[in-house]
């Protein structure tokens, strides 16, 4: 019985896997043929919303999650300076927050993806002195880091190491936790230790993968619940 509810649980977690992995092809290719002026999400009345995409990924991997924070009247802002996403945290927090400052914008809503909830975190635990950010949703971020990390060959993925020294300093931060939103799945194929936040609202989804969880009703739900608050 227990062999049998281990494999069932096997064939799911690698459903989930193929499913995450088309999700992801899919919208790295609309990310690439299909830009947009990100000019045209900052309209709006409502909180202004950053947002930061994962490692590897431009802003408009998420714009499925842009357009729809858009329609509800939030003006959404991106940093395409960042491309793809490849420097280190504490290097990509430091343009985030200048950003905000230049923009002059507060009561920010920060919404990220994987790598982005630690640059996200990074802004409001060390350098937002102005209290300019409200709060963040972090999407699949690994806050405690991937045991998988200290074996890829790309020092930009090595970096999300359990022992790397932005990740321990980062978990060693609590102060804003509070303030953070935490969306994963069951089953994240990259980061196995999941992303539960210590002091955090966090919101494990009956889902799998790490991509796709960006577009699940309840995750674009939660971002527009935040937003609104």
């Amino acid at each position: 019985m227990k062999l049998s509810a281990l494999a069932r649980r096997i064939a799911r977690n690698i459903v989930w896997w193929v499913r995450d992995y088309a999700f992801a092809a899919h919208w790295q290719v609309r990310a690439i043929v299909g830009r947009r002026d990100p000019g045209l999400y900052l309209s709006g009345e409502g909180r202004p919303v950053v947002v930061i995409p994962g490692v590897w990924e431009t802003w408009a991997f998420l714009r499925p999650l842009i357009a729809r924070v858009h329609a509800a009247g939030h003006p959404v802002h991106v940093l395409d300076s960042l491309h793809w996403n490849s420097r280190p945290v504490e290097a990509t927090a430091h343009d985030v927050a200048t950003y905000v400052l230049e923009h002059e914008l507060t009561d920010v809503v920060i919404v990220a993806h994987s790598k982005g909830g630690l640059i996200g975190k990074y802004v409001m635990a060390l350098l937002d002195d102005a209290h300019r950010i409200e709060s963040m949703v972090a999407i699949c971020s690994p806050f405690s880091g991937s045991r998988y990390a200290p074996w890829l060959v790309l020092k930009s993925l090595r970096a999300f190491s359990p022992r790397d020294a932005t990740t321990l300093l980062l978990a060693r931060n609590r102060e804003v936790n509070a303030r953070i939103v935490s969306i994963f799945g069951e089953f994240d194929p990259h980061i196995p230790e999941g992303s539960s936040l210590p002091g955090a609202e966090n919101i494990r989804l009956p889902a799998g993968g790490h991509f796709r969880i960006l577009a699940l009703p309840r995750t674009i739900r939660t971002v527009l619940a935040v937003a609104a608050r």
